[in-house]
């Protein structure tokens, strides 16, 4: 990127969207203050980080270990099915896996120890407010305020900078995760349970010490005291965390849908969001560790360019990741229908092929633009079909309240 020797900027939240843009900035010469009084810690949060993530930055974890663990299959079942057992392909010697589980407060750790070697600033404060204008940003904490040029919040679902500059997520606009962390446990596999009351999943990822177990589901459909109770019943029936010391959790997860996509913004003069405060989540996976990434990167980049920052920014953002993101919203209502799940299980069960997509969309290897037709080709027609009535459905539910809209007009 290009050298800027005067620019300051203010990055609220270090975790991986924070901590990268503090990174790549301060290697371009930037003045940058990254400020997070938690940091490090653990986060409620499965850990997957694809090997695309891992490429992205790699320059800043050289020599870091990150003590992950290398994921070699995942074992998915839903209401009334067997399961199914995925393989994911090993990689090459010294390649990055194809999907590692990392400990959150090591990778976030990690990620921050690169930006400030870099020469980024790290404040230990709780940012208690930020003003943003048309030429600047005032940042305050407790006992000091800052005045910036630009401030990128990369802090979470409930983010400050977003409900100073935009406005915060609506409840239908978000996921809950209600899960547990089964301390003295590990594995090498991950494990997928579909459930439809909540329509959503469970899930246990193992890391190096624990598994992060957890279930998440649309905020407007379940509260956590419904999702801890589904979760408390899957976890006695499988014996999963039996004899392991639990430790609960529960956080908001962003959830946005094509509209919301399109209503939003993420960027104004002073002003950028960035991973979940951005709404960068898959809808479907929950997946957000890569595209936090890409979005601090996109930020660095943008600030890093002559003309509008803001603009630049937003306008990388709706094209390199919206996409995507809408194409998984347009899918995520009827996804986790028990019959659709029950089709997906049955045909991961009894086809290598379509075992060989799962595989690459766990690990971010698989875009959902060509889902359908990779799937057609495996010649699992029922499972291809289903997937394109849920777009199809989406799109003709649109057309039928627009219809209704007119009608009444």
């Amino acid at each position: 990127m290009p050298t800027i020797a005067s620019q300051e900027v203010a990055i609220i939240g270090a975790g991986p969207a924070g901590a990268w843009a503090a990174y790549r900035l301060a290697q371009a010469g930037a003045r940058v203050l990254v400020f997070d009084h938690s940091h490090p810690r653990e986060k409620p949060c499965g850990g997957g980080v694809t090997r695309r993530a891992l490429e992205l930055v790699s320059p800043a974890l050289a020599g870091r270990p990150l003590d992950g663990v290398r994921i070699d299959g995942a074992e998915f079942s839903g209401p009334r099915a067997p399961s199914a057992r995925v393989r994911l392909p090993g990689a090459g010697p010294g390649a990055p896996a194809p999907l590692v589980v990392v400990d959150r407060r090591r990778f976030d750790e990690s990620l921050l120890e690169a930006a400030v070697e870099a020469g980024a600033r790290h404040v230990s404060a709780r940012v208690t407010d930020v003003e943003v204008g048309p030429q600047g940003a005032i940042v305050r904490t407790r006992d000091e305020a800052w005045t910036v040029r630009h401030v990128i919040g990369a802090d979470g679902a409930n983010s400050l900078v977003r409900r100073r500059a935009h406005h915060p997520f609506r409840r239908d606009q978000l996921s809950i995760a209600a899960g547990v962390f089964a301390h003295g446990l590990t594995s090498r596999t991950i494990l997928v349970r579909f459930v439809t009351a909540p329509s959503g999943y469970i899930w246990s990822f193992p890391r190096g010490d624990h598994l992060a177990i957890g279930i998440c589901a649309r905020a407007d459909e379940a509260t956590s005291g419904q999702l801890r109770a589904v979760l408390d019943e899957w976890l006695r029936e499988t014996g999963v965390a039996d004899g392991a010391r639990l430790e609960r959790y529960g956080w908001p997860i962003p959830s946005l849908g094509p509209s919301d996509l399109l209503a939003q913004r993420v960027a104004g003069p002073s002003w950028m969001l960035a991973g979940d405060a951005a709404g960068l989540v898959d809808p479907i996976t929950r997946e957000g560790i890569y595209f936090a990434l890409q979005s601090g990167d996109f930020a660095a980049q943008a600030l890093c360019r002559d003309g509008d920052p803001g603009a630049c920014y937003e306008d990388r953002v709706r094209q390199a990741i919206y996409p995507e993101l809408a194409r998984a919203a347009r899918l995520q209502r009827g996804f986790f229908r028990s019959g659709f799940t029950r089709l997906l299980v049955d045909a991961l069960r009894r086809s290598a092929a379509v075992r060989d997509v799962m595989a690459d969309l766990m690990a971010g290897e698989q875009p959902y633009r060509t889902l359908k037709r990779r799937l057609l080709a495996t010649f699992e027609i029922g499972l291809a079909w289903q997937l394109l009535r849920l777009e199809l459905g989406r799109a003709m539910s649109r057309s039928a309240a627009a219809r209704e809209t007119q009608g009444t007009t």
